[in-house]
């Protein structure tokens, strides 16, 4: 019942903050693993939900700095290759599910911005933005205030404008 309940937010989720497919699908099946050990040790302190949603961005926490640690570890081997045939720091294009055709190169744009956020930033955008999950929410998820959300949140959205002004302004010039 849990699985079928709250499978495609975890997924949503995961797809958001990962922006990989196979890796999403990964991460779910991991968060209801731990939901499933861990469950009867949930003490109701939160809602399931929001409990769930903590372990899922956990989970995507943990995979991307992982991910990090293997772009590290990636650049050093292409120092040594002798053809540098292969790019490790190269971010391929990312085309989310939920977005509709017509608005996907937009899309790409955002993700790619999204991408680039410190990590709270782009947990607490995504969450509220995606997600669109109420601040409280967020503020229990990642396990802070309210007006640290509200902050993170804006922040998130300050950098975002930056980083996406030059396209606006660059399709404006286009036309």
């Amino acid at each position: 019942m849990l699985v079928d309940t709250y499978r495609q937010k975890v997924f949503n989720t995961a797809i958001g903050l990962v922006q990989d497919h196979g890796a999403a699908e990964d991460i779910t099946q991991e968060v209801f693993v731990s939901v499933f050990r861990s469950l009867l040790s949930f003490n109701e302190q939160s809602s399931i939900a929001t409990w769930i949603y903590r372990i899922t961005v956990n989970k995507c926490m943990d995979h991307l700095r992982a991910k990090t640690r293997q772009k590290k570890y990636g650049i050093f081997g292409q120092l040594f290759h002798r053809d540098g045939s292969e790019a490790y720091n190269e971010q391929p294009d990312f085309d989310h599910p939920g977005i509709k055709l017509e608005q996907r190169e937009n899309a790409r744009y955002l993700f790619r911005a999204i991408e680039t956020l410190p990590e709270n930033q782009k947990t607490v955008f995504i969450l509220a933005n995606i997600e669109e999950l109420p601040q409280k929410e967020i503020a229990e998820i990642m396990n802070m205030s309210l007006k640290a959300v509200e902050s993170l949140l804006q922040r998130a959205k300050g950098n975002l404008r930056k980083k996406l002004a030059h396209i606006y302004d660059r399709r404006k010039n286009d036309k």
